[in-house]
């Protein structure tokens, strides 16, 4: 079993599915001994980006944040596994261009903004919808969708076992992981 570093960089819109895509990601790494490091949006944001609010600029700094962290331990050959909104193209592509383009691997997780809004607990889309929160992403503030992700989910239209499937192909017959087991059957 070998692994080398690289970087597995989910984005999308809150609640498309990211987290839950990483954390099973994440679990089938464990259950292959393969160690790795996960960085979630909303944990870095408590950690490493407290202090920062929602603005471009800030919301630039925090992908920044992570991106430095994530290359730090790529270039060591260390997995990582990301999970932000990253909403903007541009500082995806830097952050990508840092890691390396060889050993970055972006997932785009997407949903329609009517199943967002369905499954948000929280009710932060309707807020967002009624101008009670301002600067949201998908709602009043842009998400920039990537041109070419390595691995596009619709959360909406795939179960998610069957996602979280393709993602790890993905990783195996690019050989970013390499384990004693066939590919899986999507």
């Amino acid at each position: 079993m070998a692994t080398k570093g690289f970087t597995l960089w989910f984005t999308g819109l809150s609640g498309a599915g990211k987290s839950t895509l990483a954390e099973i990601i994440s679990a089938r790494l464990v259950d292959h001994g393969i160690g790795h490091e996960v960085l979630d949006g909303d944990v870095v944001r408590t950690n490493l980006s407290k202090g920062l609010g929602f603005s471009k600029e800030d919301r630039d700094t925090n992908i920044r944040r992570i991106g430095f962290v994530a290359e730090l331990l790529t270039r060591h050959e260390i997995p990582v596994i990301t999970a932000a909104i990253s909403p903007y193209k541009d500082v995806r592509e830097e952050v990508r261009r840092k890691i390396g383009r060889e050993r970055f691997v972006e997932v785009f997780v997407t949903a329609s903004l009517d199943e967002l809004v369905r499954r948000d607990v929280k009710g932060l889309y309707e807020k967002a919808l009624h101008g009670e929160i301002k600067n949201f992403t998908g709602v009043s503030d842009p998400y920039e969708a990537p041109d070419n992700p390595q691995v596009t989910i619709d959360s909406e239209l795939e179960e998610v076992e069957a996602s979280a499937d393709r993602i790890w192909n993905y990783l195996l017959e690019n050989e970013f992981i390499s384990i004693n087991q066939p590919v899986l059957q999507a």
